[in-house]
């Protein structure tokens, strides 16, 4: 009995100590491992001295799941494809310069002028979920379905969060590109134009757009798994499959799991889990809403004042939302993931620095795709961007 009194006790002494929440009987929005302060606490006067030298020349884009300390000088805020968007509608704007990760900088140099600058804070800002589908790998994965002769009847689908060589790969063979909020039209659209598709490289939001929003079965979806030979699948699965879903998913939408939907309504019967597609098949199939990130901030704009919420996605946008919204009741779903280490490293020294050498007129850390690659990815943006 003593080892299992032990941790009880030191929970309430931190808890009458102000220092800690009971974390076997609610949920909040609060991380065991904060982020530690910036060092220099002239940093915020220093972020606004640059940008304001810097007036129109500099454009700043701020992701959803960026820190507070750098949404806080966001001239726009918004998911991957808004802001590349929103850069490409700036041409006056000099340096582009994206707080983000590598991909979504890809994507805006895509879509920006010759003249223009694209630059990522800290080049280590990655995304793991887009380095699960390398070039080389998605070419191979193209070979076997040659030789199996399902090629000539596949079209690619890649998902925002992605390289540009891979938006380019999906270009050059006559796919396109989606994000969480239209996959399904984009899947409707690339089942016009053949019988199958290879979805890179989310499993995850390609299967639950197949499953959930198009009627097809699990037994339709079959899994490639690059690091095995035709991708530890038969030549008749691959056949017979109307879906082949690349093996790879978010870092952090990836963790959130059954237990802890079932472990939330046990908590709160009255509460509303809402969740990213990029979740598990279990676990959306579970909550009560699924849907792309602005889909999530416009449902809690939208619900009842007192009403009760569980949030699977990024833990930044979580407290962001629980902040603005102090009427609702707003919970991370999970009780043990936080943050997401990658787009954490875009942080206050980080934006700062990159300012500073603009203001000495050095262009740190750009970002460039080559012409060819460009091409090609822009022709699958292009064709996203006219889905109906």
């Amino acid at each position: 009995m003593t080892g299992f009194n032990e941790p009880a006790s030191t929970q309430t002494a931190l808890l009458l100590l102000g220092r800690g929440t009971d974390s076997g009987s609610e949920r909040g929005v609060d991380c065991p491992g904060e982020l530690p302060a910036p060092s220099d606490p002239d940093l915020v006067e220093r972020a606004r001295a640059a940008k304001e030298t810097l007036g129109g020349n500099v454009f700043i884009l701020g992701h959803h799941y960026q820190r507070d300390e750098v949404i806080q000088f966001a001239d726009v805020t918004g998911d991957s494809f808004k802001l590349a968007q929103q850069a490409a509608a700036r041409p006056d704007a000099e340096y582009i310069l994206f707080c983000g990760v590598h991909f979504m900088a890809e994507s805006a140099d895509i879509l920006t002028g010759d003249h223009q600058q694209v630059i990522l804070p800290d080049l280590a800002a990655g995304c793991s979920m887009a380095d699960m589908a390398t070039a080389s790998q998605v070419e191979q994965c193209w070979e076997d379905l040659k030789r199996v002769g399902i090629a000539d009847v596949t079209v690619p689908v890649t998902y925002m969060n992605s390289t540009a060589a891979i938006k380019g790969f999906v270009g050059r063979e006559g796919g396109l590109v989606c994000t969480s909020s239209n996959a399904e039209r984009a899947l409707r659209w690339a089942y016009e134009q053949g019988e199958k598709v290879l979805f890179l490289p989310d499993q995850h939001l390609g299967r639950n757009t197949m499953v959930r929003e198009m009627g097809y079965s699990l037994d339709d979806c079959v899994l490639y798994n690059p690091h095995k030979p035709n991708g530890g699948l038969t030549d008749e699965e691959l056949r017979n499959a109307k879906i082949i879903l690349w093996k790879g998913h978010c870092s952090v939408h990836g963790r959130f799991t059954l237990e802890c939907v079932e472990e939330m309504r046990r908590l709160d019967p009255e509460v509303n889990i809402l969740v990213h597609p990029e979740c598990k098949h279990e676990v959306v199939e579970a909550a009560d809403y699924v849907g792309s990130t602005e889909y999530i901030i416009k449902q809690l704009e939208a619900a009842e004042p007192g009403s009760s919420w569980a949030i699977g996605t990024e833990l930044n946008l979580v407290r962001r939302l629980a902040n603005q919204f102090p009427d609702k009741k707003i919970s991370f779903l999970d009780k043990t993931v936080c943050y997401c280490s990658t787009m954490n490293r875009i942080d206050l020294p980080h934006l700062v620095w990159a300012l500073e050498e603009l203001v000495a007129g050095r262009v740190p850390n750009t970002i460039t795709v080559d012409a060819e690659t460009a091409g090609y990815a822009r022709e699958a943006l292009d064709r996203m961007l006219t889905l109906p």
